[in-house]
Order: C-alpha cells, then structure tokens, then sequence
C-alpha cells in the first residue's frame, strides 16, 4: 500500500528549516499524492468495468423478466383472404376469426400459411411451415459404401430395381417417347438375409437423388394422428428435395392386413397406413418420388397397398442359388488372405439353403478359425468348420423357437 501524505515526516523544523529543505519536503508529499491518485484511478477504472458488467447482466436480466409477462402467441392457419379482414383458424379448438392485417402483411401470408396470433387473435409474424425433425434426420447425408458389385447371384433383381428406380431420374425423357408413365415404386420381399437392404443401400449409392430411409415400426406411435402425421412430413421432406428416393424397411409394421379389431393401438397403426396409401397414390402427383421398401412377410401385407400405382413392381429377393452363392462366397473373400486349397464351388454346393447373410457369417468365422490357431491364412478347413458351426447355431435357434 502507497504511503498517505500523514507519513511522510516533515525532515524539517518549520522554525529553523531553510527554504530548501522546505521545497524538497513538499515535492515528497507530491509525489506521494501522485502515486496515491493513481492508485485511486486504477480502483476507480475497475469498479466501473464492475458496475457495466452488472449493468448488462441487469438489462439482460430485465429483458428476459418482460418477456416470461408477455401474453403468449397461438400459432393459427390462414384460412382465407378477404376484403374484410383475414380469416383464421386457431390450432388446438379450431376457433375460426376474422382479424385485420397492415398491407405489407398481407402481401407476405397466403392461405394455409401458419402465423402467430395474440389474445386478440391480431397476426403478429408468419411462421415456417411445420415438418417433423424425425422426418428430417432420416435424410441420408452420406452414401453408404455398398454398390452393385458387393451383391451376388441377385442380377435380374438389380435390373428391374435400376429401371424402376434410377432410370426414370437419369433419363425421364426415354419413357415419354414410348408413352408410358414410369414406375412409381418397387417392393422387395423374401426371407431374411437375403440382400434386400443391400439393393436399397446400393441404389443410395449409385443414384444422385435425395436418399430418405426409415423402418416401419419408426411410423407407429401410441398418440393419435402423430404416425399419419409423421408420413405426410416424410413425403414433404422427399418434395423439398426433389428428385427423392424413399426407402422403407420391414413395412409390414404398418402395412398389415386390415382386421376387425377395436383396440386404439390397431386403429392407428391403420390410419398411418392410410395416409401413407394417399400419399403414394392420392389426389396430389408425388413428383419425381420414388419408393422402395422392403418386407419379410409378404403374406402379412394388405392388398391395397400391393396394388399397381403403389408399388408397380412386385420382386422376390429369393435365397440365392448355387452359383449366387459361389459369387457371394467370392465377394466376401476377396480382401481377406485366403489359402489355394480353398474351393469356393464345393463351399456353395455344402451350403444348401444358406442365405447371403449365412455365407458372410461363415466367411467372418472362418476368419475367426485361422487367428484362433494364430494364422494369417484362411484355409478350406477354417471355411468347413465355420459353416458346420453356423448350422449348428441355426438347429439350436430353431429349437429353442419351438419349446419356447
């Protein structure tokens, strides 16, 4: 701390002191009055850095205070456009008003659109239109890595999807010149592991369209109207993206056949379903939207939707056949170290009934073999061994299946 001017001692007797030592005493007293400002105006300059810093955070505070007492705003729909005023309909009681508008306002709303209203029922902005952010983040970003030559033994399968799917948006005038609409949507149905996510994977790889991809049990939910609600904000989003490829695995969740059943859960998982009829083949043109989706159980499916409009290619994605699997045994082999003796035709002829998902399961354990014997190489035991032990785990499941 500075010294104050009090303890300074005067080196001096006021009554025999000279002149000098007079001067020299008070310029020491200055320059302890120097330093002692100074120090005051360093004080001074940090409270009021302070003072601001809890003047801001009072005005942020005050700010925030007045807007939690504002009334809050109704979010409306325009419903029309008069010389009277604006016609609107409140969301939730679908109260309906008539409210006037500044003329700048009424030349940015149109009907339909969505606007913030106060207690009044007065238009105080227009807002963006609504769209679920669940049908957003199902918008594929990235290309997944799989292409047609990662599929085996499904050739016809992959043509008659690159003509429903890829050559309408390549080259759309080809169709007009024959004269016939192109296909709208294919549906791809067979047992499990057979490649039918694979071709749909493929497709988003291969094609420069919007690629939109979901399961079906992601449409079923336990409120009213939010599944049917959720399809018409996905077929919205494939609108704002156009050209759009929409893929919809296991459909069969919300695509069922219709019962007589009375219970709520049913009821909605049926209106999901029938938006979803209207969006695929409705009153509206879906645009240059295509759709694949993907089933299991194909008997479980509900005729309406298997109709030409909807889905104008049926294709069954059937457990590959010998040379199909020959082909997937080479896929699935060829960046991993294998040994000469291994003979891949005997491994498909051995592998009786053994989908695409079984041969990269054997090939994967196969692999497992060679490291567990601390080898690099792959050898045709290893494969033999691998395919035994896989068939033993499907025996095991299948049992389990049946005393369970």
């Amino acid at each position: 701390m500075t010294d104050t001017v009090d303890d300074v001692d005067l080196p001096y007797d006021e009554e025999s002191a000279s002149q000098q030592e007079k001067i020299e005493a008070l310029q020491e007293r200055l320059e302890v009055l120097e330093s002692q400002n100074e120090e005051m105006r360093d004080k001074l300059l940090d409270a009021n850095a302070e003072n601001n810093k809890y003047q801001q955070k009072l005005e942020r505070l005050t700010h925030e205070n007045k807007k939690l007492k504002q009334s809050p705003l109704f979010v409306a729909t325009v419903q029309e456009l008069t010389d009277e005023g604006v016609i609107i309909k409140q969301h939730g009681n679908n109260q309906e008003a008539v409210t006037e508008v500044t003329d700048e306002m009424r030349s940015e709303i149109e009907p339909d659109d969505r606007v913030a209203v106060n207690n009044s029922l007065s238009i105080v902005k227009t807002l963006e239109d609504e769209t679920d952010v669940r049908a957003r983040v199902m918008q594929v970003t990235r290309s997944p890595e799989v292409t047609y030559e990662d599929i085996g033994g499904l050739e016809d399968q992959m043509q008659e999807v690159r003509e429903t799917v890829e050559m309408p948006l390549e080259n759309p005038d080809m169709f007009g010149e024959v004269g016939i609409e192109p296909p709208s949507g294919v549906l791809l149905y067979g047992p499990p592991g057979t490649g039918k996510t694979m071709l749909a994977k493929a497709v988003a790889n291969q094609t420069d369209a919007t690629f939109i991809k979901m399961a079906g049990s992601e449409l079923v939910h336990k409120f009213i109207g939010e599944g049917a609600k959720l399809v018409r904000d996905l077929f919205q989003v494939a609108r704002e993206h156009e050209p759009a490829v929409i893929f919809i695995d296991e459909i069969d969740a919300i695509a069922s056949k219709r019962t007589d059943s009375k219970t709520s859960g049913d009821a909605e998982v049926q209106r999901t379903m029938m938006q979803l009829l209207s969006e695929m083949d409705g009153f509206e043109d879906r645009g240059e939207i295509r759709i694949i989706a993907a089933t299991n159980r194909f008997d479980m499916l509900d005729r309406a939707i298997l109709r030409p409009g909807r889905f104008d290619r049926l294709i069954e994605v059937p457990t590959p056949d010998v040379e199909g699997r020959e082909q997937i045994y080479r896929i699935h082999t060829r960046d991993m170290n294998v040994a000469d003796d291994v003979d891949y035709e005997q491994l498909a002829r051995e592998s009786e009934e053994a989908s695409g998902a079984d041969v990269k399961a054997i090939c994967t354990e196969a692999g497992m073999f060679a490291i567990r014997d601390d080898r690099t190489e792959i050898r045709m035991q290893d494969f033999l061994d691998a395919k035994e032990k896989i068939e033993n785990e499907d025996e095991d499941e299948d049992v389990s299946k049946t005393f369970a």
